[in-house]
């Protein structure tokens, strides 16, 4: 393990009217080590720091205090000054990917990022109540990813959306490796039962990214991705595992998606649910 690390996971839970993402991370830098539990709804942010101890990693769970994420669910028990939050939500079955989202870049040593994605799509249901207001989650839909490693990409994109038969995430990103930098895409399409994967390891590139668009092409796969309306709240990332970094997440917002497989379009839709990063600052 690197002496600047940071873990973190990515739970995402989403109804009709709400949305509900949080982050449970553990840090390490200059030989301090911390852990944290971020929390992003459409309106706002927090980010709630505890001592290391308090951390704690099993087989399927992580646990900080009385806090608990996991394959089952989440559970949620904070009060400070700035955060109450208090309740919990059980996840139904997950849809993992075939295989890891990284290919045999898995194998790769030091990379500054590895992403995992544990659970496509999922039944959330369940209630959270923030600073009084109540969060409801009955059959509604979740996501669940991870990341470590040392730092995130200085500049890349991410998006993922749950829809009507299906769910997709995309990350497109500057990768520094041996020297140099290569532009480094991952994504998965699930779509009425079938997993299209795209990915550098496959072929995949990126034939535009401008004006808040990506567009993949991968053989006669293509993947546009369109953030139309921000609605942004400030997140902390790790630069070598120190949590200094603001980026900025919208947790829904209005996009674009339309994915083409030989030319025919399998779906094009626009949706006020989507989530979206673009931290690509020269092409925004």
């Amino acid at each position: 393990m690197y002496n600047n690390f940071f873990y973190g996971w990515y739970f995402k839970c989403q109804s009709d009217t709400q949305t509900l993402a949080v982050i449970p991370a553990v840090h390490n830098a200059r030989n301090k080590r911390t852990c944290s539990i971020q929390v992003i709804t459409d309106q706002d942010a927090w980010t709630v720091t505890f001592p290391a101890d308090l951390f704690k990693r099993t087989k399927g769970n992580i646990f900080i205090g009385e806090n608990r994420f996991g394959e089952k669910g989440i559970r949620l028990a904070i009060h400070n000054p700035q955060l109450t939050i208090r309740g919990n939500l059980d996840f139904g079955r997950l849809f993992p990917l075939k295989y890891d989202i990284m290919g045999p870049f898995v194998l790769v040593p030091f990379m500054e990022c590895r992403h995992s994605v544990w659970s496509m799509r999922h039944l959330v249901t369940g209630n959270v109540c923030i600073n009084g207001q109540e969060y409801s989650f009955q059959n509604a839909r979740g996501y669940w990813e991870g990341d470590r490693g040392r730092s995130f990409p200085q500049e890349y994109i991410w998006t993922q959306c749950c829809f009507e038969g299906g769910a997709l995430m995309l990350s497109v990103a500057d990768i520094p490796m041996a020297g140099i930098h290569f532009t480094g895409i991952i994504g998965a399409v699930l779509w009425r039962g079938k997993e299209y994967r795209i990915a550098t390891y496959l072929g995949a590139r990126v034939v535009r990214i401008q004006n808040k668009t990506v567009r993949v092409i991968q053989g006669n796969l293509e993947l546009e991705v369109r953030l139309l309306e921000a609605a942004k709240q400030p997140l902390k990332a790790p630069t070598k595992g120190n949590m200094v970094r603001t980026i900025h997440e919208s947790a829904s917002c209005r996009a674009f998606y339309r994915f083409r497989k030989k030319g025919c379009i399998l779906f094009a839709f626009e949706t006020d649910k989507a989530s979206f990063e673009f931290e690509y600052f020269s092409r925004y």
